[in-house]
């Protein structure tokens, strides 16, 4: 997503290009091209698929939509599979219209996890379960904290599901580091992702993902805890950002390879 404006072909055209050993994809623009297309074009190049995303939105109450987001979030994890991607990243759903029940949505969240974290096994794929910031709250994850990640995780297996942790969300959290420590220890670390926090937010906030290096994140300092927590995995970057968007996706990630190396160890 951090250059959406790529075409599958392109992308990995790109990636082979600047050195870039694995990429992380995401659902929308794998099944437009074709998931077996995508999965033979990213492993005839040698690229590894880091994680699939996204899973999740499974706070909804009526029982149809419930048993829909379940249902295509066994799809996610057959997708994964395929693209041979051990890792389905999921993004835990908002309240439901009309509800101001947290709690109950984080537990509907849990029972369908009680469902697809041995149907992911299956498969050989792992459930991230990745907090929002607070802001995404109301309409996107009810999940906005490394510690209700884990607190819904450590329900299940580690190997079945773990969690995400990208800057973009929890930096502000002076809990985080620990629960990072906490994370590593029971081997729930799943992913790590990288994105700046800049200001003023876009209208609509969610394309406000910034740069490595343009906001106020100290990419070193998250790096140190995720590899002190024992995390030996890759390190994905992920921006949404429609100023990004707009321009030339090979300029965008030959940039983004240059402030990884810059602001990461």
């Amino acid at each position: 997503m951090t250059v959406k404006q790529l075409s599958m072909p392109e992308l990995v055209d790109a990636c082979l290009e600047l050195g870039v050993p694995g990429v992380g994809l995401w659902r929308e623009p794998v099944r437009s091209y074709g998931v077996e297309a995508s999965a033979k074009l990213v492993r005839e190049a040698g690229l590894a698929v880091t994680t699939l995303c996204r899973g999740g939105f499974l706070t909804a109450i009526d029982p149809d939509e419930r048993a829909a987001a379940v249902a295509d979030n066994r799809r996610a994890v057959e997708e994964a599979a395929t693209l041979g991607t051990d890792t389905l990243v999921l993004v835990s759903g908002g309240l439901p219209a009309g509800s101001r029940d947290l709690r109950g949505a984080r537990e509907r969240i849990a029972d369908a996890l009680a469902e697809l974290g041995p149907y992911a096994e299956e498969h050989g794929v792992r459930l991230a379960i990745e907090p929002l910031h607070p802001m995404f709250a109301s309409d996107r994850c009810v999940v906005s904290t490394l510690t209700q990640a884990l607190d819904l995780a450590e329900r299940f297996p580690a190997h079945q599901v773990g969690v995400t942790v990208d800057t973009y969300h929890i930096w502000w959290d002076d809990q985080a580091p620990a629960q990072i420590a906490r994370a590593g220890s029971g081997g729930r670390i799943h992913t790590f992702q990288l994105a700046d926090w800049i200001t003023p937010l876009p209208e609509g906030v969610l394309n406000g993902r910034g740069q490595i290096g343009d906001g106020a994140i100290d990419m070193r300092e998250w790096q140190g805890y995720v590899e002190a927590a024992g995390y030996t995995g890759p390190i994905e970057v992920e921006l949404f950002n429609d100023g990004l968007w707009a321009r030339d996706g090979r300029e965008v990630l030959a940039e983004t390879v240059h402030r990884f190396l810059e602001h990461t160890a």
